[in-house]
């Protein structure tokens, strides 16, 4: 796999197996929000590369669900994408053995942890967001102050376990400078070196996957129409319906070219990434294909992809015991990482008395 790590360019190899944080490893912290069914696009983007990553880094994995909750979510489904979403990290191969996989909320450090960065924050850095810019769009005077101060909570999450790498898509990598503005501005304020910078981690093999209606739209989960994503709890069915109904153009032949063929680069994007194979390698076995193969095709691979890790989810979501035990043993080991270091950012402010 190859990365940009801001800055320069790293091959990741070397594997190694530990369950415990080591000084020579760097550590790894991402997650996904359970605001809805985890859709291809996360796992090709991220998930997919998370597995690989737990053979040689110290990886924390997070089902991001106080971020889920900027934006309204009914309780009793928020509560099921919760369990959704873990048994999707293991089905799709995150080991709880390798990774830390836990639940943000179970740990108040982080929220504890967001209330002491914000007052090293300006309004005018959290203005610039664009992310707030989009999702609040004309409404910014009725958005929440959690959809506002997201990106505080974001460098919480990652502060509060050192976190070295932060996998990201590219939409992301603002908020990750903002992390590192506020890093600066504790250590300076504080005079003392504490926390570390940490860089985002862009995967330069993966495509950002988008809509099957829209390719200049990413594929959400929170896309109010469900005909724009393959979802992965979708039956091989729907992914067929799903892919015949995808928007293509009128040219003969398939070839890329995301100026003047978006929607079919996109779909080429999709069969790549499930495929394994290069682009190059992908063209040259669909350029005399018509659209209707090339989308059975597609069909084929995409359910080659995901379809076990569907199966595996639905069977582990009918033992809930075994996922909430896999949550509270990462509860158990998350806990312990961010009470040792809020501790010390007591020391550091002055709030430790006893």
């Amino acid at each position: 796999m190859q990365f940009i790590i801001i800055d320069f360019i790293t091959i990741k190899n070397q594997p190694q197996k530990s369950s415990v944080i080591m000084k020579d490893r760097k550590v790894v912290f991402s997650g996904v929000q359970p605001s809805g069914i985890i859709t291809l696009g996360n796992y090709l983007g991220a998930i997919k590369n998370w597995v690989k990553m737990q053979e040689s880094d110290e990886c924390l994995f997070c089902i991001v669900d106080l971020h889920a909750i900027t934006i309204y979510q009914d309780p009793k489904i928020l509560t099921q994408n919760i369990l959704n979403v873990a048994a999707i990290y293991v089905s799709s191969g995150l080991d709880p053995q390798k990774s830390i996989i836990f639940q943000q909320s179970s740990i108040a450090e982080h929220l504890k942890l967001s209330w002491i960065l914000g007052n090293h924050t300006s309004i005018g850095w959290l203005s610039r967001m664009t992310q707030f810019k989009n999702k609040a769009g004309k409404n910014k005077e009725t958005a929440s102050l959690g959809l506002y101060s997201y990106p505080i909570l974001m460098a919480a999450d990652i502060l509060l376990y050192n976190a070295d790498l932060i996998p990201v898509g590219e939409d992301q990598i603002q908020h990750i400078e903002l992390c590192r503005d506020i890093v600066g501005a504790f250590n300076r304020q504080y005079q003392i070196d504490y926390f570390k910078m940490p860089k985002a981690l862009i995967n330069q093999n993966v495509k950002r996957i988008m809509s099957l209606r829209n390719a200049k739209k990413k594929m959400s989960k929170s896309d109010p129409s469900d005909a724009t994503r393959i979802n992965i709890f979708d039956s091989n069915e729907l992914i067929g319906q799903k892919i015949k109904k995808a928007t293509t153009d009128s040219f003969k032949g398939i070839w890329f070219d995301e100026k003047n063929r978006p929607e079919v680069s996109n779909l080429l994007n999709i069969y790549s990434a499930c495929s394994g194979n290069s682009m190059e390698s992908s063209v040259q076995e669909l350029k005399n294909c018509t659209t209707s193969q090339f989308k059975s095709k597609l069909t084929e691979v995409i359910i080659s992809s995901i379809g076990t890790i569907r199966d595996k989810a639905l069977k582990m979501l009918k033992e809930k015991g075994v996922l909430v035990n896999i949550l509270k043993e990462g509860q158990k080991k998350a806990k312990e990482l961010a009470s040792t270091n809020l501790k010390k950012v007591y020391e550091i402010v002055g709030l430790s008395v006893y």
